[in-house]
């Protein structure tokens, strides 16, 4: 009878323990709970994916949205959609425990009610700043059943942050304009003050050139008003060049004085881990580093 005790603490102690359930606040605070650690997720957005795969777990992601481009090993899964929408029957076909996704073009509003009625979790992330970033790795750390991978990703991201912050503490910041997309009636998407991008320049030791009030989409013209120090272009330097080619650029400080640069579109678009990469390459830029740092 002894014997037979023993045997089955030992096995008691040897079995893995039940999984809890994990509940969390998302960005429309709504209460998302999943049983157990989710091992088939779709994620809807670039930045989604990103994060769970930099958590260590791209084999649990089943579905993408098509403008996933990163990282090389999730770009063979299944399509859940893209430009035109989101299919909820892609989604449902990949029979996910979880579903991650952010406002976009119309994701939650085409996701959210289906997913609720048939009882898939969905979660719903948005990334307003760089810090918004560093809290939806450590949610998705906890939702998906390894939370000290996401604190210990979002530390190190925090550290390599905060070792920018003191290189460029204290020096003048360049005024800057950051070009994001053109548009077919001639206007410019610009970075703005209240979003990830916008607070990634000031990170990095910048000032955005247009005040609080300024909208996503500027003239030209209002470009040359606003005459920056330094210029950026979220994309190639051939599209860069053809960009100030144009009349009127030429008179710009900034192209004056060779201070135009293409940046990673990726890095400064998609929030995410890779953002701190274009954070401190940002910070490069606005303050080149000497030979004693």
């Amino acid at each position: 009878m002894i014997r037979t005790l023993a045997f089955l603490a030992m096995l008691a102690l040897a079995a893995p323990l039940r999984a809890e359930p994990v509940t969390v606040r998302d960005a429309f605070d709504r209460s998302v709970t999943v049983p157990e650690p989710p091992q088939r997720i779709v994620t809807i957005f670039a930045s989604n994916t990103e994060m769970v795969a930099a958590l260590g777990l791209p084999d649990r992601i089943v579905g993408i949205e098509a403008y996933t481009r990163y990282p090389p090993e999730v770009l063979k899964k299944p399509l859940v959609g893209g430009r035109l929408g989101f299919s909820v029957d892609e989604v449902v076909a990949q029979r996910p425990d979880l579903v991650v996704v952010t406002p976009s073009r119309q994701a939650a509003n085409q996701l959210v009610d289906p997913m609720q009625r048939l009882g898939i979790p969905i979660v719903v992330l948005l990334q307003r700043d760089v810090a918004e970033i560093l809290s939806n790795i450590r949610l998705l750390g906890r939702l998906t059943g390894v939370p000290e991978r996401g604190e210990q990703l979002a530390k190190s991201l925090q550290a390599r942050l905060d070792k920018v912050e003191q290189r460029v503490a204290g020096r003048k910041k360049p005024s800057v304009i950051v070009i994001t997309g053109r548009l077919g009636n001639g206007l410019l998407l610009v970075t703005r003050p209240g979003t990830y991008t916008g607070d990634a320049i000031v990170r990095a030791g910048g000032d955005l050139a247009f005040d609080a009030g300024a909208i996503a989409q500027v003239s030209p013209e209002a470009v040359f008003k606003a005459d920056p120090d330094l210029l950026l272009f979220a994309g190639n330097e051939k599209d860069m060049k053809e960009l100030i080619g144009r009349p009127g650029w030429s008179e710009m400080r900034a192209v004056r004085s060779g201070r135009v640069h293409a940046v990673n579109r990726a890095e400064l678009l998609i929030p995410g881990p890779r953002t701190i990469d274009g954070i401190e390459r940002l910070a490069n830029i606005f303050h080149p580093p000497t030979a004693t740092q």
